[in-house]
């Protein structure tokens, strides 16, 4: 596991702050009175040298138009763990302004619920103690607070059905799961689609990726496998995964028909509980 405090880290955290304020015909001192913060302490931040708080990270996208920047990438600072080949990508995770995902099995991290992250995470060898556990769970949790405005990036999930149908934690914990990510879907938080059984073959089969999209920054592709992942910043292989996603979209269920059978399948979950416990 990786674990904070990553200087890479505090140091593009610091340089998107000063790009930000000098975008904003701001010094240093002007921002600091803007954002009620000191001098000393910005310009500590854009030099790497420190964190902000989460109240200051929040002023900060308020005075600079940041769009929830400054909030969302904190998890990469704050001391809490994630796997060594993923924390790069929870980098630019932070700075997207738009994210496609495609999940072969599992549900995203960016959708898990805390009980469905909890026996997720709780896998794998060696096995985490309970405090690693809660580490890697309150991480995930917090990378999901992109998702809680219409401020966040611009977000679609592909689903395999496999997804849907795998019962992790229990069918209450998937009942749970899935209307989450339907609430999500109906709310215009983000695009939910689900490939189903019935495409067989497809694009994507391969496994999981994440395409994301910058406003300074060309577009990347992370893949992931078995305790290991990749950044994938080289145009063309860029531009192949981002084909791919499409072509693989093309044959999932449309938005409105992905929600329907969401609830549906967490209805079917609801169900197989209470007749498991009568009482």
């Amino acid at each position: 596991m990786a674990i904070e405090d990553n200087p890479r880290s505090r140091e593009q955290y610091g340089a998107e702050l000063k790009r930000r304020r000098e975008a904003a015909g701001l010094t240093q001192e002007q921002l600091s009175q803007r954002a009620v913060m000191s001098r000393t302490h910005i310009a500590h931040i854009e030099g790497g040298r420190r964190r902000p708080d989460p109240e200051d990270a929040l002023r900060l996208d308020q005075v600079l138009g940041a769009g929830g920047f400054f909030v969302n990438f904190l998890p990469a600072l704050d001391g809490k763990k994630v796997a060594e080949h993923f924390a790069e990508a929870l980098e630019f995770e932070g700075r997207a302004n738009a994210i496609k995902e495609y999940a072969p099995n599992l549900v995203p991290g960016l959708l898990q619920t805390k009980a469905y992250a909890y026996e997720v995470l709780g896998t794998g060898y060696p096995r985490p103690s309970d405090e690693e556990c809660d580490k890697l769970v309150a991480t995930r949790m917090d990378r999901a607070r992109i998702l809680n405005t219409f401020h966040s990036p611009e977000v679609c999930f592909l689903l395999d059905e496999a997804v849907l149908r795998r019962v992790v934690g229990g069918p209450a914990v998937m009942c749970e799961q899935l209307r989450h990510i339907a609430e999500l879907g109906a709310s215009r938080r983000i695009r939910v689609h689900v490939l189903p059984y019935s495409v067989g073959a497809h694009a994507l089969q391969e496994g999981f990726v994440s395409l994301m999209w910058f406003d300074d920054l060309p577009p990347i592709a992370y893949a992931e496998g078995i305790k290991s992942g990749r950044i994938l910043e080289l145009p063309s292989e860029v531009r192949t995964c981002q084909e791919l996603y499409e072509q693989a979209l093309g044959d999932a269920l449309s938005h409105r028909k992905s929600l329907d059978l969401l609830r549906s399948v967490a209805e079917d979950y609801e169900h197989e509980e209470q007749r498991a416990d009568p009482s």
